[in-house]
């Protein structure tokens, strides 16, 4: 079945109309929320109407007007993008979202947002993308920011909602922009690969090789900070994690060490990113030759000077 990944827990599929209950239960979890931010027709009450809805979107991406995808974390359905609109011919389309507030914080919507309007522009050649919201709707807003789009301006009281009228806010991103978007963020991952590999080389005195912990600096802000987790977790500011590894790396305690990084997920938004990765390590302590793996987590900062790293912490496997 089609599935696009957007973290290690979460999945973009299509939202079909065999769906309809499953839809409805999560429609249930998140009427409430949604409510204030969505058309009432969208919001629907029994199994009947969630299905009319979905096979509505479903003639849709028939006719090639638009479509509707879910957003699955953990297996459970949270919400979802969509284009209400889809005009290929004009080279104009209107995208959507919503989620279940159980499911916010972890950059879901951006995340899926971004893989339609990639497909959008890229194979479908789409010119125009727009993102309507009302004026009051914060969250959304601040998808469209992530996304890179465009405030146009406002369409004041241009929709009926609860017996009142609501300002529509415009934004939108061009396909050139777009395209210059995925440049800077190949650019801005780029150098923050650097910045990791940097990072665990500062720590490397395999075949000879005298590290020099000090220069970890030159990577992070000045109050940057360092936090080893597990069972006896610590706290470090940057002097303090440097001083008994220089020691330790250079008084011939600990030999051929080396550690690398096994994977990693990076995600970059504006002038902020993370990025979650494993790592294996290997060394000689003591005579004794060791192995081991583990996460790190690091948040990085866009400054004048380029890409620091912020926060640093790691737990090893056990």
């Amino acid at each position: 079945m089609f599935a696009l990944p957007l973290t290690a827990r979460a999945e973009l599929r299509p939202l079909e109309p065999w769906l309809a209950e499953e839809f409805l239960t999560h429609l249930d979890r998140a009427r409430e929320h949604i409510s204030p931010w969505v058309s009432p027709t969208f919001v629907a009450a029994d199994l009947s109407g969630a299905r009319a809805l979905l096979r509505r979107y479903a003639d849709k991406r028939a006719q090639d007007a638009g479509g509707i995808w879910g957003i699955w974390l953990e297996g459970t359905l949270v919400g979802g993008v969509l284009f209400v609109s889809f005009d290929a011919a004009l080279g104009v389309c209107e995208a959507g979202c919503w989620l279940e507030p159980g499911a916010q914080g972890h950059g879901l919507i951006t995340r899926a947002a971004e893989r339609i309007v990639d497909w959008a522009v890229g194979e479908r050649g789409i010119q125009r993308v727009e993102w309507r919201t009302d004026a009051d709707n914060v969250r959304s807003i601040n998808v469209a920011k992530r996304l890179g789009m465009t405030r146009d301006g406002t369409l004041r009281q241009s929709y009926p909602i609860d017996g009142r009228r609501i300002d529509i806010e415009v934004w939108s991103v061009l396909a050139d922009e777009w395209r210059a978007r995925g440049a800077r963020g190949a650019a801005d991952k780029a150098e923050i690969d650097e910045l990791t590999a940097a990072f665990f080389r500062l720590f490397t005195n395999a075949g000879g090789a005298r590290p020099d912990v000090g220069a970890i600096h030159r990577l992070f802000v000045p109050d940057g900070i360092i936090v080893k987790g597990g069972p006896q977790q610590e706290v470090y500011d940057l002097d303090s994690f440097v001083e008994p590894r220089q020691k330790l790396l250079t008084s011939g305690e600990l030999t051929e060490f080396a550690e690398e990084e096994t994977w990693e997920r990076t995600e970059i938004f504006g002038d902020v990113a993370q990025r979650l990765g494993g790592y294996r390590k290997r060394g000689v302590h003591a005579g004794t030759p060791f192995t081991g793996t583990g996460t790190k987590s690091i948040h990085f900062l866009r400054t004048p000077e380029g890409w620091r790293m912020t926060a640093l912490s790691w737990d090893d496997d056990r």
